[in-house]
């Protein structure tokens, strides 16, 4: 296949389709042009910032004056951990039942002014154990059938505040896109006898076209798949189905492919990369507890350069996903980025 032409491209871990338009890349732009936050000087400590230590939050509850890694409950949650369960079926078309759940805060430092990107190997451990501590806790509960953990990072991805932090929602339900690669990963071991993802990371590795980083334990690549311009996806080398499952070695060794990836994509445009990221641990009744294969996906909206964004609308909206730039174009310009 001539991957310099238009051309469509499946993921298999939720079955739909991607258009990749190459010869879009180098169109004019006289859209919307963002403004970057590299010229936004903050403080070490921000007593305005409601996750700073000692900083009182907006229900009026105070921080403590924490020195690692701080959890809280969200104080504005999109879940409560209580209600009924009524459904609403009738008529046919109208389906709709209640959802509980947990929301929770993850501050990885009680500095202001940082970043994951900057933190070093041992306090972005201390974030990588919490992550594990939350996920064995939440996941234990009876009421809760999927642990999320995700970080949105930068403005332009409407984080509202720019203290490093990351966020955790225990659901009740499993969410749309758990339940689609649920779905699609138990087929696939149905059809071929093997894990899906297992598979794609040894065609990946031995191709090399679409790896980013590689160390003794994980690999980041940009998914054949791929739908935001720099989109990369970081997965264990050995099957697993949960962060619960990783030994001290493999906690280690996250922590630094981690580091280097954010690093890669704050150099990829000399900007503070804004993105969306989040783990895919395994719901606690799998479709098939042998397919799930661990992961986290990274998506970052910059298309060309740090002022110029994607915007997903029109035919991505009504039609499919669709992208300019070659998701082997997109891993090549990364790799660069991690010299």
């Amino acid at each position: 296949m001539n991957y310099k032409k238009p051309h469509r491209r499946r993921n298999p871990l939720t079955g739909r389709w991607v258009l990749v338009s190459p010869n879009r890349s180098e169109r004019p732009w006289h859209g919307s042009v963002e403004t970057t936050e590299n010229n936004i000087v903050l403080p070490e400590f921000d007593p305005g910032c409601h996750l700073c230590p000692g900083s009182l939050r907006a229900t009026g509850e105070r921080n403590p004056r924490y020195q690692g890694v701080f959890v809280f409950d969200n104080d504005f949650p999109a879940l409560v951990h209580s209600g009924d369960a009524s459904s609403e079926n009738t008529p046919p078309w109208k389906q709709g039942m209640m959802e509980t759940g947990i929301c929770r805060v993850i501050c990885y430092s009680p500095l202001h002014n940082t970043s994951a990107a900057d933190l070093d190997d041992a306090s972005l451990l201390a974030v990588i154990d919490t992550w594990v501590n939350q996920i064995d806790e939440l996941i234990s509960i009876p009421e809760i059938s999927c642990v999320q953990i995700f970080e949105n990072r930068g403005m332009m991805m409407g984080c509202s505040n720019p203290h490093p932090h990351g966020q955790i929602w225990a659901t009740g339900s499993v969410p749309t896109e758990v339940d689609f690669e649920d779905k699609h990963q138990a087929k696939y071991l149905r059809d071929n006898g093997t894990c899906l993802l297992c598979d794609i990371q040894r065609y990946e590795l031995a191709s090399a076209e679409r790896i980013v980083l590689e160390n003794d334990y994980w690999i980041v690549l940009v998914p054949w798949w791929a739908e935001w311009p720099f989109e990369t996806m970081l997965l264990p080398k050995s099957h697993t189905t949960s962060l619960m499952n990783l030994g001290s070695e493999q906690r280690n060794s996250l922590a630094g492919i981690w580091k280097q990836l954010l690093r890669a994509y704050d150099n990829l445009f000399s900007v503070s990369m804004p993105f969306s990221f989040g783990w895919h641990i395994s719901p606690a009744n799998p479709r098939d507890s042998k397919s799930w294969h661990l992961h986290a996906h990274f998506y970052p909206p910059l298309l060309r350069s740090a002022t110029i964004r994607k915007f997903m609308v029109g035919y991505e909206m009504l039609a499919e996903p669709q992208r300019d730039i070659t998701p082997e174009e997109a891993a090549e310009l990364l790799r660069l980025s991690t010299l």
